[in-house]
């Protein structure tokens, strides 16, 4: 089959979507797609849709090649991709829910996002029904002798957001693990729908909290691709300084949590206190500990100073003095090796099907990083490397984080020292017609997808925000399995997938 970008031609591209070319797919257009993906010649990027058509995100890895593959549904059906490709399945269960769209030969018939609390169903569909589904969820069947069940959540013993797990058990070996997730759907698309940039990028920013600074970033490229604009220079230096800083601060966190998982609360504690200086840098540095809406279409909202400059140099100071500490004190510790290594092991063929972002997929041996294989500004200028490796083990994903850290410090530094002067936004210009666009931000997760489209005057007409998590939640029931009862919440904290961001 042809590469992606050759295979476009065969459709209607879209003149108005800008960076990633849109083509309007016939149904055998369609079909082949699905077989691409089935094959692996390509990756599934998103899909999400409309009222009246369903959009596909694609990836061709052979050239870098991005592009969004639509089709129309005046039927309000359409082949469905994850009877082909299994990444599809939840994507188009939320679809189906959403707006009312039928993926033809899904394999699971279930609701999704849909929990039967909504007082319509389909809400963002042309015409919403009226009647609400079934409250009840039918989970998958016990099989086999000596089996039981363990259900977990979605209140959870501690103050983190909910979801179920349904666990199928051989003794303490489990043998299935179940998900069920979209406690916290909010909303977000159809609060997006008919908002003025503002609202639409403080919605954007709190889709998923501790990626507050990754999704303002995306859906501020998202806006500039639209409007054919750019931030100021030292508008993208300051962005990515958020962003590494955010990414410094969610890894030190997550390194500590898998540690105490797994008993060994000593690296958490210093953990914890790494990362409370970096919360503390950022809010002198930016004005707020997370940094949230500091990002905007057009630039940034808020000027670093020197005294600013110097808070965040003595952070990296002090993060080199007291992180090669604690790595050495995890990668000496038996007891803690032998609870991370071999454990929650992602096969190598799984990685290659669900292409998972961030340290998941590195640490399985896909290396894919948007900073580096679809370089956005400022990254295009900086040095850094994009750890992987291929273990796909609970040991992996620490390793993955510990050389992010690394790598995040560096960048920084260079950052700090190639900071331009200066304005820090630009007024934006009014769209005259319907203009489409597509943004990848790789955030401390992942790559983090917005898809918009404005209407003249600058109004969000539509637009769709994809979490890392989309991809990755699937993988952690892969990778319980064989594991025992008592590994799942180490497990869990390795992947550490947004709830709020999946369930948006």
């Amino acid at each position: 089959m042809a590469g992606l970008t050759e295979f476009l031609r065969k459709g209607d591209i879209a003149s108005s979507h800008r960076p990633f070319p849109r083509t309007a797919a016939t149904v055998e257009m369609w079909n082949e797609t699905i077989a691409a993906l089935a094959s692996g010649q390509w990756q599934l990027l998103g899909l999400w849709g409309e009222p009246d058509r369903v959009h596909m995100a694609l990836r061709d890895e052979a050239d870098e090649a991005i592009a969004v593959m639509t089709l129309d549904c005046p039927s309000r059906r359409y082949p469905s991709v994850g009877l082909h490709h299994p990444p599809a399945l939840r994507l188009e269960r939320s679809v189906r829910d959403l707006f009312g769209l039928e993926p033809i030969g899904l394999p699971d018939q279930r609701g999704w996002l849909d929990h039967g609390n909504w007082d319509i169903r389909h809400p963002l569909a042309a015409r919403p029904d009226a009647t609400p589904i079934d409250k009840a969820y039918a989970f998958l069947p016990i099989e086999g002798d000596g089996l039981h069940q363990i259900p977990v959540g979605p209140v959870h013993a501690g103050i983190i957001e909910p979801g179920h797990f349904r666990f199928t058990a051989n003794g303490e070996t489990v043998v299935r693990l179940e998900q069920r997730l979209g406690y916290v759907h909010k909303g977000i698309e159809g609060l997006m729908a008919g908002a003025n940039l503002d609202a639409a990028g403080k919605l954007a920013a709190r889709t998923s909290g501790d990626s507050t600074v990754a999704y303002g970033f995306a859906f501020a490229r998202a806006v500039e691709a639209a409007l054919g604009v750019e931030a100021p220079p030292r508008a993208r230096h300051l962005r990515a300084l958020m962003a590494e800083l955010e990414r410094i601060a969610n890894h030190l966190g997550d390194f500590g949590a898998i540690c105490n998982d797994a008993s060994f609360a000593l690296i958490q504690a210093h953990c914890a206190v790494l990362r409370e200086k970096v919360l503390r840098t950022a809010h002198a540095s930016f004005g707020h500990r997370l940094m949230r809406d500091r990002i905007v279409p057009g630039g940034v909202t808020t000027d670093i100073g020197s005294d600013g400059i110097t808070a965040i140099r003595a952070l990296l100071a002090d993060i080199r003095a007291h992180f090669p500490d604690l790595v050495e004190l995890y990668d000496n510790t038996a007891s803690l090796q032998d609870r991370t290594v071999t454990t929650g092991t992602v096969k190598a063929h799984l990685v290659r099907q669900y292409a998972p972002g961030g340290y998941v997929g590195r640490a399985g041996g896909r290396a894919f990083d948007v900073r580096r294989n679809l370089a956005y500004a400022p990254y295009d200028k900086l040095d850094f490397d994009v750890p992987v490796l291929d273990t796909g083990d609970v040991n992996a994903r620490v390793w993955i984080r510990i050389r992010e850290i690394e790598q995040s410090l560096a960048m920084i530094a260079q950052l700090l020292d190639s900071l331009p002067q200066g304005a820090l936004r630009i007024d934006l210009p009014v769209a005259h017609e319907l203009c489409e666009s597509m943004a990848l931000v790789e955030g401390f997760r992942g790559d983090i997808l917005v898809w918009l489209r404005l209407d003249a005057g600058n109004r969000v007409a539509r637009c769709h925000l994809r979490d890392p998590s989309w991809f990755q939640w699937p993988l952690l029931e892969a990778a319980i399995e064989d594991n025992i009862v008592a590994d799942f919440p180490l497990c869990n904290k390795s992947f550490n997938c947004s709830y709020s961001g999946h369930d948006l």
